[in-house]
């Protein structure tokens, strides 16, 4: 499971992506794959999630594909199903939690003060979602919510774009940022894949430069 967590800070952003047509899916993932950008966090928003799953681990094997939005077991087992190595969900629900450790599923579920941090710990978390990030409070209040809890990381989303993400990336505890600026509900339904592409890029180049690979 660990190796999980060391492959989604390799990536360093994780696009998040709500698929209304299956067809989609393989096509955009190459594009975000072209322009450096090697994950992809499909959330069960719409009928299409599970099948997407499935098709871009299929055929796209070399992405690091998560599910996002799991509200309960069932769809951790549908989306585990379908191909998916990692779970995200909004929130907390120790149920879903308890049952991903049982299977050694890796999981980071949503965070958004110091109840949740603590109830994560006790359930052996060590990564956790700050969500809704800009929402709640930004970067300010992550730096806030970290200074006690220094044993954990983080995945903020939620609102995050091309002008913060940077910013979230240079605090230490966070391993990687969720965000949707480079796969907009429009441009998939344009199916601009060469406009993902670019953003993926330039998303990927602040990684780099923050991270000193440039």
């Amino acid at each position: 499971m660990q190796n999980i967590f060391e492959e989604i800070k390799k990536c360093g952003i994780i696009p998040v992506i709500k698929l209304d047509d299956a067809d989609d899916a393989v096509p955009l993932c190459r594009a975000l794959a072209e322009g450096g950008l090697s994950a992809a966090e499909i959330t069960f928003r719409t009928d299409a999630a599970e099948e997407s799953i499935r098709r871009i681990s299929s055929e796209c094997p070399e992405m690091l594909l998560g599910a996002g939005t799991v509200l309960n077991v069932e769809t951790v087992k549908r989306a585990v199903d379908a191909g998916s190595k990692f779970i995200v969900s909004p929130g907390l629900n120790p149920v879903v939690v308890s049952y991903c450790d049982k299977k050694g599923i890796a999981i980071v579920p949503g965070v958004c003060n110091p109840t949740d941090i603590e109830t994560g710990l006790s359930l052996g978390l060590k990564t956790l979602k700050f969500f809704p990030a800009e929402a709640a409070g930004g970067l300010k209040m992550l730096k806030a919510l970290a200074a006690p809890y220094t044993m954990i990381n983080f995945m903020p989303t939620g609102g995050i774009d091309r002008r913060s993400v940077g910013d979230y990336l240079s605090f230490k505890p966070v391993i990687a940022c969720g965000g949707s600026w480079m796969v907009k509900d429009e441009l998939i339904k344009n199916k601009n894949w060469a406009e993902i592409t670019r953003l993926s890029k330039e998303a990927a180049e602040i990684r780099d430069k923050i991270r000193g690979e440039a």
